[in-house]
């Protein structure tokens, strides 16, 4: 009898708790989709479910954004499995290897992740996430089904600096009811618009390069779960209907068939809800599975069955757009719904084979534990004399959670050197770096470091070519043979400083480390110069663009300036070479004229607003304010308020990746001449280069079209099929293509670089080289220049003879012309250090 009068009380409690649970129409005072709701409130809803049904969800904080809102998740499953929810998250990592130990049960339910609006404008996904939630928990068939069978992780917003901006401005911009007309000013988001981070960056792209804050913490908590299912809910056009998998070709090689099936497998469940509802909806078309820093292609990679789901809508819709094509209006009220189906709708199919779907997943890792994919068993990074770039390549790996070591001896081995791109003897030296493809992590490392991804087509979504020791620059080898590192390098004992107020400091330029270092010390007031040639001192030979610190104009810091430069170096890993004399054996003294002075606090802006790319503006500015953390002014030369470019208080202008003739109207050449005449610095990035393309007094000139390839080049389009423009298309463009691009690295603009630099080729400017200036980066015969990547076949003559880098001298300053991006979504880490050649080394 006591017994039962605790299962009774139990019941009385859990449904008294339940009936206190409200709907998102009871909580809000309205149902989804009938406003727009901030991020903060989304969470109060998650906090309120988390109260009412504390033994079925749990609430949880992984991290803040940029601008302090915070990053929740929340848990939701059965009450048995909540109350073995750590040990069930601990035996899943234990039976992939992600953790020590054996599991201690055979039986698990599956993890699904459902991550919802990654891109802060396509509001409807999070406005989703309330019914999704609710469906969940009100009990039936399904819901009980799910909850029972898996383990659901509801991520509500990931983006919620990017959200709340797009949804304060919108709801600041309706009256009573919406306006579907499409003119009206609730459908004209303003620049920046809502879609991206607080750094401008695009969230989505960044899940295996983690530059930003937000998905750092977001990747640092899928580890702990390592869900066996990612859904990646986003909005596409107002004028298409719905999207999802199965996804569209390309698919990489290494996708396993397993994977493939359930692809098709969640794309029919996703259909009968859909065809119940007579939704339109559309699959294996424009999203495909390749680029590696998807939200669905990383998870892929990681062993996950992951999809992309893709509503019609976006900022622009609004709560209601009048659809000329179809004929109707679109409300968010409907794209809820659609959102919160394809949600219940992926579970089920997953819940129903639960079991299946776990077994392959641990397939997956013992593959990749005993059986890894690809020809190379391992990998070796020289790490002597390259520090700095090391460094930041093992921070990558440490975010992707894949295991390295260290080579404790010499051994002779035969491996493809990427630098080279040659299969060539080396040898290992104790301290190299060493990745083997025996780990758990083995699928992922081998992706990021293949070198010509599988492209069974070239229509794609995104970059097809990413290779990671090419984006480092770093001194690769990939060898056939299975290599066991050491847990831990063999010390490298560091040289104490040892001379008593040394007459100089020496750095080597190699790495944006280095140029992290430069920063610092420039903004602490410390004047450095640079060598324009090679020298030696103290028997140690020195390349051109090596840092000297001299104590001569700096003695008004006194003891705090070697503090500064040695605590600097100290933190940043940055090698420190003292001496106590500025006499070099070979090569110039270091007072000669070939060792420049570098600008002293060098006064920076960039360009920003209406007309220009944002990503692009976010990449140049996250890059100064997080990487350099050196002050730069962002400037709106459209504001009313700006008053147009304040070039009286700039030593360096950069304007990034822009549209339009707004920014560089005609009235402002005068000020920009006089302002380049006495010693200012124009750096133009991609197609803001076009601004002085052409021009008068301008050395940057388009190549000439040859009028007899045209007049061929026309005959032959006559001949087009309309069902193939799609694919014809692409013949015009380089979709993030990898081609070995010749450098002057005599220039200061290529300095810390051997003769060459390997390029991440996304749009094709067919620019002659300067006349007058100096060609420091430039394409000579494209088949001898290409190394990965799909580029089309109009492209491949317009890059050859082509200027990507160069320098053009007007009076004492000078323009940069970048026509490649070397910041590109901030993981092309070897751009960085040309990048800030440009702004800072320039004499």
């Amino acid at each position: 009898m006591r017994n039962f009068t605790f299962v009774f009380l139990g019941l009385l409690l859990a449904f008294q708790s339940f009936a206190q649970l409200q709907s998102p129409s009871q909580f809000f005072g309205f149902a989804p989709g009938e406003q727009l709701v901030p991020t903060h409130r989304l969470y109060q809803y998650a906090e309120h479910a988390a109260q009412q049904v504390p033994t079925k969800v749990k609430l949880m904080s992984y991290g803040t954004t940029f601008e302090k809102r915070p990053l929740m998740m929340l848990v939701v499953s059965s009450e048995e499995n909540m109350r073995n929810l750590e040990q069930i998250r601990t035996d899943h990592l234990k039976s992939i290897g992600l953790m020590s130990g054996a599991p201690t049960t055979k039986t698990r339910p599956s993890v699904i992740w459902m991550s919802y609006n990654v891109h802060g404008n396509e509001a409807t996904n999070s406005a989703a996430f309330p019914k999704v939630l609710h469906e969940l928990l009100a009990g039936g068939a399904v819901a009980d089904k799910i909850l029972k069978n898996a383990i659901v992780i509801l991520a509500p917003c990931l983006n919620p600096d990017g959200h709340d901006r797009y949804v304060n401005w919108y709801n600041q911009k309706i009256g009573v009811s919406p306006n579907a007309n499409t003119s009206a000013w609730e459908h004209g988001e303003p620049w920046p618009g809502g879609r991206y981070n607080h750094y401008l960056f695009d969230p989505n792209r960044d899940w295996a390069w983690q530059t930003q804050e937000v998905m750092r913490q977001l990747v640092a908590e899928y580890h702990k779960w390592m869900p066996h299912v990612h859904a990646d809910f986003h909005e596409m056009g107002p004028n298409s209907p719905y999207y999802f998998a199965p996804s569209a070709k390309p698919y990489h090689e290494d996708i396993t068939p397993w994977q493939r099936e359930m692809q098709e497998v969640v794309g029919n469940y996703n259909k009968k809800y859909f065809d119940r509802n007579n939704w339109l909806y559309y699959t294996r078309e424009r999203f495909d599975l390749l680029y590696p820093s998807y939200g669905d292609t990383w998870p892929t990679y990681n062993g996950a069955i992951a999809m992309t789901y893709e509503q019609g809508g976006g900022g622009i819709a609004g709560l209601a757009y009048e659809r000329t094509e179809e004929g109707d209006t679109l409300r968010l009220t409907d794209r809820v719904a659609h959102v919160s189906a394809a949600s219940i709708a992926t579970m089920e199919a997953i819940a129903d084979r639960s079991t299946k779907v776990v077994d392959e997943f641990i397939k997956f890792y013992d593959r990749n534990q005993n059986n890894p994919v690809g020809p190379y068993k391992s990998y070796v990074v020289k790490t002597t004399g390259d520090e700095g770039r090391v460094k930041a390549l093992k921070e990558l790996l440490d975010r992707n959670q894949i295991r390295y070591g260290y080579a404790s001896d010499t051994k002779s081995l035969t491996g493809f050197n990427y630098l080279t791109q040659k299969d060539e003897p080396f040898k290992t030296e104790a301290g190299d770096l060493v990745i083997s493809a025996y780990q758990p992590k083995s699928n992922l490392l081998k992706i990021l470091f293949e070198i010509k991804p599988m492209l069974e087509d070239s229509v794609t979504y995104d970059i097809t070519s990413w290779c990671v020791p090419l984006a480092f620059g770093a001194k690769t080898y990939a060898t056939k043979e299975k290599l066991t590192p050491t847990t831990s390098p063999k010390a490298t004992p560091v040289a104490p400083i040892t001379i008593n107020k040394p007459y100089a400091y020496i750095i080597p330029w190699k790495s944006a480390e280095d140029a992290k270092f430069l920063a610092t010390i420039l903004k602490n007031k410390i004047r450095a110069r640079a060598a324009e040639k090679p020298f030696e001192i103290d028997g140690k030979t020195y390349a051109q663009g090596t840092l000297i610190v001299t104590r001569a104009g700096n003695e008004s810091l006194g003891d705090a300036f070697d503090k500064i430069i040695q605590q600097e170096a100290s933190k940043l890993g940055v090698p420190l070479v003292a001496t106590a004399s500025g006499a070099a054996s070979k090569g110039s003294d270091f007072g000669s004229d070939y060792v420049f002075n570098i600008k002293a606090t060098p006064r920076i802006g960039l360009i920003a607003g209406d007309g220009t790319s944002m990503t692009s503006v976010g990449e140049v500015w996250y890059f100064f304010d997080q990487e350099l953390k050196y002050p730069i002014t962002l400037l709106d030369p459209n504001s009313r308020f700006s008053g147009g470019i304040p070039f009286s208080k700039l030593d360096v202008l950069i304007i990034p990746t822009a549209f339009g003739s707004n920014l560089l109207r005609e009235n402002q050449f005068p000020a920009l001449r006089d302002w380049l005449r006495g010693g200012g610095k124009l750096i133009l990035m991609e197609t803001a280069t076009n601004f002085l393309a052409d021009k008068d007094g301008f050395g940057l000139k388009r190549k000439k079209e040859d009028t007899k390839k045209t007049d061929k080049k026309i005959a032959t389009d006559s001949l087009k099929v309309y069902a193939n423009r799609e694919r014809e298309s692409v013949s015009d463009e380089s979709p993030g293509s990898i081609y070995k691009i010749k450098l002057d690295n005599t220039h200061p603009l290529a300095f810390g670089f051997p003769d060459y630099y390997f390029a991440l080729i996304n749009n094709v400017y067919n620019y002659d080289f300067l006349k007058d200036g100096w060609n420091v980066g430039y394409l000579k015969k494209e088949k001898d220049s290409y190394v990965a990547g799909f580029t089309g076949s109009n492209v491949k003559e317009k890059l050859q003879n082509t200027l990507l880098y160069g320098v053009e001298e007007v009076g004492r300053g000078k323009i940069v012309y970048m026509a490649n991006n070397p910041l590109f979504r901030g993981f092309w880490y070897n751009g960085k250090l040309l990048f800030s050649n440009a702004v800072f080394m320039l004499p």
